[in-house]
C-alpha cells in the first residue's frame, strides 16, 4: 500500500456516508495495519433523500441532522475510527470564531452518473462560505490531528457533487497552508484513469465485510443488498445501484 506515514491520516468527506461509500476499505485497511484514522465531515446531509420509514414521519430538519450524525457516528465505529469531528464544530473551527454549521448545498443530475450545482442553495451552504473560512476550520483541525497525511477528494469530486468539489479546493488549499502530504481519490465515474501519472490502484476486496457492516448504520440513506453470488451493491435513495466499492485509485498531490 502506497505510504500515507505513520498517521494519523485524516480524511476529508462531504457528508455523511461519503466516508464509507468512496473510502471505507481503505479507512479499513488502514485501521487494521495499525494505522490511527481520523474523519472530519463539512456537512450533515441535510439535503440528501430519506429511505422511507428510516426517520420518523414528520421529522423536522433537526430530527434528520441527529439521525445522520448518529449514522456517522456508528458507521466511524465499524470502520474503527474513534477520532472524528465536524467542519465548523470545535476542534474543527478557527479560533475565535463561533461555531457554525456548514449546510449541505443540494445537487440536480447534469447526467445519468455526474451532479451539479443546485438549481437554489442555502446561503449558510457548504459552497456559499468564503472559501478561506472553510481553509481556516479545516486547518485548524489538521493543528490537533496533526496528520502525516490528508485524504480527499480530487477536482471532479467523486461524481461532481458540489460539496466535494468544495471540500477538494479547501483541502489542496489546506494542504498548500499545512505542507502536510495529500492524497486524492480518483475520480473514476468522470472518466480518469487510477493508471494515470502519481495514481496508484487498491485492491482491497478482504475488508468488503467491514465496509457492508459500515453502510448499513447509513441507513436513512442507502440500502445493502447480498446479491446471489454474495457479492453486495448499495441502493441509493433515487433507485441507483452499484457494486460496495473496495478498490480505489489515489493520487499523491
Amino acid at each position: 500500500m502506497m505510504d500515507l506515514g505513520p498517521g494519523p491520516v485524516l480524511f476529508v468527506h462531504a457528508h455523511p456516508d461519503d466516508e464509507t461509500l468512496a473510502t471505507g476499505a481503505l479507512v479499513a485497511a488502514l485501521v487494521a495495519g495499525g494505522t490511527e484514522v481520523a474523519v472530519v465531515t463539512a456537512t450533515r446531509g441535510e439535503m440528501g433523500e430519506v429511505v422511507p420509514g428510516t426517520v420518523p414521519a414528520g421529522a423536522g430538519p433537526e430530527e434528520l441532522v441527529a439521525a445522520r450524525e448518529a449514522e456517522l457516528g456508528r458507521a466511524l465505529r465499524v470502520l474503527g475510527v474513534t477520532t472524528s469531528a465536524f467542519l465548523g464544530t470545535p476542534p474543527a473551527r478557527a479560533a475565535g470564531r463561533p461555531p457554525r454549521r456548514y449546510l449541505d448545498s443540494g445537487m440536480r443530475w447534469v447526467t445519468p452518473t455526474v451532479a451539479g450545482p443546485a438549481i437554489e442553495s442555502d446561503h449558510h451552504s457548504l459552497t456559499a462560505a468564503a472559501l478561506d473560512e472553510v481553509v481556516d476550520d479545516l486547518c485548524a483541525y489538521i493543528e490537533v490531528v496533526r496528520p502525516s497525511a490528508l485524504v480527499g477528494y480530487d477536482v471532479d469530486g467523486s461524481y461532481g457533487h458540489p460539496d466535494h468539489v468544495r471540500c477538494h479546493h479547501a483541502t489542496l488549499a489546506a494542504a498548500r497552508r499545512t505542507g502536510v502530504d495529500l492524497y486524492e481519490v480518483v475520480s473514476i465515474s468522470h472518466g480518469n484513469s487510477a493508471d494515470g501519472p502519481g495514481a496508484e490502484w487498491f485492491h482491497l476486496a478482504e475488508h468488503e465485510p467491514t465496509v457492508v457492516e459500515a453502510l448499513r448504520q447509513h441507513a436513512s440513506q442507502v440500502t445493502v443488498h447480498r446479491l446471489a453470488d454474495g457479492r453486495h451493491e448499495v441502493e441509493h435513495v433515487g433507485g441507483q445501484r452499484e457494486p460496495v466499492l473496495t478498490s480505489l485509485g489515489l493520487r499523491r498531490r
